[in-house]
């Protein structure tokens, strides 16, 4: 992959740092879709990527595996046919699997797991483990039922507001002793959906994934 544009903002040992990076993402949908083509796309050379799920119709608004030609396919390998687009010598294992408390071991000792999973009780599970074992971890609270502005920030989930999901996640964190999470989260409220279907539009969960992707990228960098 031709690095040069991005080499004249970090320097050649910035991208020799992002190239022995290895990043898990859980959850390759809205959220997840746009941050792995993000990492990948700045340089980072290896990625696990973890979802059960097939494209939908409904993904297309948003998701970067989603189109007319896809409908019906893996998501991850959708995903992965399209990270090895943008970077042949990426190394990338998928699996095709609901991530849930029975099956943890999935998860590799990498530099950073993406949380972009929609289940609460999968979210906490995975989190507990991600602490457990020392992997770093970054959860994406809310992005659905808004299309004003995006204005994603990272915090703690201790210091979340106006976020539905982050508010049920400070509770089950709490009752299970987890002193501190990155999150990444945004300070709009929802639009109220009474339907039980949570609405999106285009570029929110494409933000808040690119949101997500920045953070690990400057972490990496911050390191060395």
């Amino acid at each position: 992959m031709d690095t040069s544009r991005t080499s004249l903002l970090i320097g050649e040992e910035g991208i020799k740092n992002l190239s022995k990076k290895w990043v898990t993402v859980v959850g390759v949908g809205g959220v997840g879709g746009y941050a792995a083509h993000m990492l990948v796309r700045a340089g980072v050379g290896r990625l696990t990527i973890i979802d059960f799920d097939m494209v939908s119709s409904s993904n297309v608004n948003r998701q970067m595996v989603a189109n007319i030609n896809t409908i019906g396919k893996l998501k991850v390998e959708v995903l992965k046919s399209q990270l090895l687009e943008i970077n042949p010598d990426l190394k990338i294992d998928i699996v095709s699997e609901r991530l849930t408390e029975e099956n943890l071991d999935i998860i590799p000792l990498c530099d950073m797991v993406v949380d972009a999973i929609d289940s609460v009780k999968d979210k906490v599970a995975l989190i507990m483990h991600c602490k457990e074992k020392g992997i770093p971890i970054i959860s994406a609270m809310g992005a659905g039922n808004r299309y004003d502005l995006p204005r994603f920030y990272l915090t703690d989930i201790y210091k979340t507001h106006d976020d539905g999901l982050a508010k049920i996640m400070r509770k089950k964190l709490r009752e299970a002793g987890v002193k501190s999470l990155d999150v990444v989260t945004c300070d709009s409220k929802p639009v109220a959906n009474h339907t039980g279907t949570v609405g999106s539009i285009s570029y929110y969960p494409a933000m808040c994934g690119i949101t997500i992707s920045a953070i690990i990228i400057n972490k990496f960098l911050e390191k060395n």
